[in-house]
């Protein structure tokens, strides 16, 4: 397949660089420039859509609203394309760009996906897919190849979008609860190591805890994704939340200490770096 890729941050360019390396024809415009290997670069996102399909990976509904909508892509987009947005994104604009699309006769499929950018690498992707039917199949060869599995989420575009959502709540809250976990046990004589040992040996041993426990203890929090982003996405689930009109309790106290992380300099660091704000007291960096 020919396949437009706009947006080549660490996720997109291992999505792009897989893709090629799938036998797919891949062309790729990034706001900032740079080079994919296997990757035709572009100087206008317009020329992406010009392909059977394209994927944008932009870093939020700002993004995708300017270089997208306000530019007037969709107008030119080939006949037949689908458009797949695998970014993190609000519900209220996924279902305005699932609107826009039908309006211009495009399609589109929401793919947000879960993993950092060592599992896009290796093309093993959790892949939260929904849409019209026949748009998904038409991207299926392209989606298996940036993906360990796709998890079909309905018809509904904005679905997805709701479950990567909250997904990435509960990593947040997750976080939040080893660093509280860490706080009780080392004033007690436990070290971290041995806590996580125990809880990675028994009740906690999923992929969020072994990876944000070695954070944890490891002091090391080298952005996989920046905390700046993951206050973004707990604000979109505030904001799901609202729209269902419900206030979660959780939610609303992890966002809060994203926040407050965030707001003490720690934006620019990975996301667990919050754990490192409650262990030490909120001291700033």
């Amino acid at each position: 397949m020919d396949i437009g890729i706009i947006g080549l941050g660490s996720m997109g360019s291992a999505m792009a660089k897989n893709l090629a390396a799938a036998g797919h024809r891949v062309r790729a415009w990034n706001r900032s420039g740079g080079c994919v290997e296997g990757v035709d670069m572009l100087g206008d996102p317009r020329e992406a859509f010009n392909s059977d399909a394209v994927l944008t990976m932009l870093s939020d509904d700002a993004a995708i609203r300017d270089v997208i909508l306000d530019a007037g892509l969709l107008a030119s987009a080939r006949p037949g394309l689908v458009h797949v947005v695998s970014s993190t994104i609000s519900l209220a604009f996924a279902r305005e760009l699932a609107c826009a699309h039908q309006a211009a006769s495009v399609g589109f499929v929401s793919a947000p996906v879960l993993g950092r950018p060592d599992v896009a690498a290796r093309g093993e992707l959790n892949v939260l897919v929904s849409g019209a039917p026949e748009a998904i199949d038409r991207v299926r060869a392209p989606l298996e190849a940036i993906s360990g599995r796709i998890w079909l989420l309905g018809d509904d575009a904005p679905a997805a979008n709701a479950a990567k959502i909250a997904c990435n709540m509960m990593i947040a809250m997750a976080i939040e609860a080893m660093a509280e976990a860490v706080v009780l046990t080392e004033a007690n004589g436990v070290s971290r190591e041995s806590f996580f040992e125990l809880i990675l040996g028994t009740l906690f041993n999923s992929r969020p805890y072994r990876t944000y426990s070695a954070s944890i203890s490891a002091g090391a929090y080298e952005p996989g994704f920046k905390a700046a982003l993951g206050l973004k996405d707990l604000r979109l689930a505030v904001q799901a939340a609202g729209a269902a009109d419900r206030t979660l309790p959780v939610l609303e106290a992890t966002r809060a200490r994203m926040e407050e992380a965030v707001n003490a300099g720690w934006g620019e660091q990975d996301w667990s770096a919050m754990a490192k704000f409650t262990i030490e007291g909120g001291r700033r960096p």
